[in-house]
């Protein structure tokens, strides 16, 4: 029996190995501008308080472990090979190509790792793959094997479902803890994010055809410490391509968050209990899409909230933005707020999440 011709393939943004591979690996994700070495040795700092050594570890970093159990486990169940490419680091995108086409891959279905649809995220996922099917095969053209693209999956049942199930206990588990501590029936707020990205992504200003997204709130820019970005480049620190339609971005992270909201309304979740935010604004460049997770944990506090669940839905696993961003910078926020932070388990290996993908692949066009 022959091996089969279609397999799966998915692309993810890549993290450093090691701490020393940071400059190289920012040089990737900003396509060369550079990054000041005080940008790198933040960062470099944020990776080692997550565990992030000059050494690779055993198990490699999170986001790069996770996203191979994943594939693992897809692959288990969807019975087709199942590829990951990087678009940042190893394993690159190019490489994962050249090694499908040396294994007699024919076609590809191929799904990013980022459920909600973005220039920024699966624009860029798409081009580097073209790029890479161009480049490795510039010689022999007819070799490259075919692929249909997913652009993106937000609107998946069983993604929502997944995340509901992280969020119920913890959810529960929070609302226990300050109804205990202050006698009152308390439902604590749950507060969604999901990455912001460049202001300038979201829509073209001189298309006078596109719908108003003025609803939007739109936040400044940050530098490594938290505070506004003085010297924003004009063109941001990467270029996205030409915004010839609004990007739906926005739209879905916020769709996303009310249909998870929505399945929590059996056991008493309201419309009034839940918030959306944009973390992890940008170190650099043009301003970012806002509002933030630092300017939402504040007004909470001077609303009077004790506590607050925060659950990421535009991350399928863990990696800096959670471990990081979440789990050490914005509960030191929220500390000094006088709130607690409560955070869901990641999706990582989750069982319905494993099943979203592979319905995913099956179903969609």
């Amino acid at each position: 029996m022959s091996a089969p011709t279609t397999a799966i393939l998915l692309l993810a943004h890549g993290t450093p190995d090691v701490l020393s591979e940071m400059a190289a690996y920012l040089d990737k994700v900003t396509s060369g501008r550079p990054m000041s070495p005080e940008i790198v040795a933040e960062l470099q700092h944020r990776y080692a308080a997550i565990g992030l050594r000059d050494e690779l570890l055993p198990d490699r970093p999170p986001l790069t472990r996770w996203t191979l159990r994943q594939a693992v486990l897809l692959e288990d169940e969807i019975q087709l090979p199942v590829y990951v490419g990087m678009r940042n680091w190893h394993p690159f995108i190019a490489g994962t190509v050249a090694q499908m086409a040396a294994d007699g891959i024919t076609h590809a279905r191929v799904l990013c790792l980022a459920p909600q649809n973005s220039r920024t995220s699966t624009g860029l996922y798409r081009k580097a793959l073209e790029a890479a099917l161009a480049e490795g095969f510039k010689d022999e053209p007819a070799a490259a094997f075919t692929f249909d693209f997913i652009p993106g999956w937000a609107d998946e049942p069983l993604l929502t479902l997944a995340f509901a199930e992280n969020l119920w206990p913890t959810w529960a588990e929070a609302c226990a803890v300050v109804s205990s501590e202050t006698g009152i029936d308390t439902h604590v707020p749950i507060l969604f994010t999901a990455h912001s990205v460049p202001c300038r992504t979201i829509m073209s200003p001189t298309n006078p055809g596109a719908p108003d997204l003025s609803h939007l709130e739109i936040g400044a820019s940050t530098t490594a410490h938290g505070q506004p970005s003085t010297h924003p480049p004009a063109d941001g620190i990467q270029n996205y391509g030409p915004a010839t339609i609004p990007d739906p971005y926005p739209v879905e992270c916020k769709q996303t968050a009310a249909r998870v909201a929505q399945l929590l309304a059996s056991v008493g979740l309201t419309e009034k209990d839940w918030f959306f935010a944009f973390q992890s604004q940008g170190i650099a460049g043009a301003p970012w899409l806002g509002p933030t997770v630092e300017d939402t944990l504040q007004a909470l506090a001077a609303e009077g909230h004790k506590a607050v669940v925060l659950q990421p839905i535009g991350f399928l696993c863990d990696h800096v933005e959670i471990l990081y961003d979440i789990d050490i910078a914005f509960k030191k926020t929220a500390a000094a707020l006088g709130l607690q932070l409560f955070r869901p388990e990641s999706l990582n290996d989750s069982p319905t999440l494993i099943h979203a993908l592979q319905n995913v692949l099956s179903t969609k066009p």
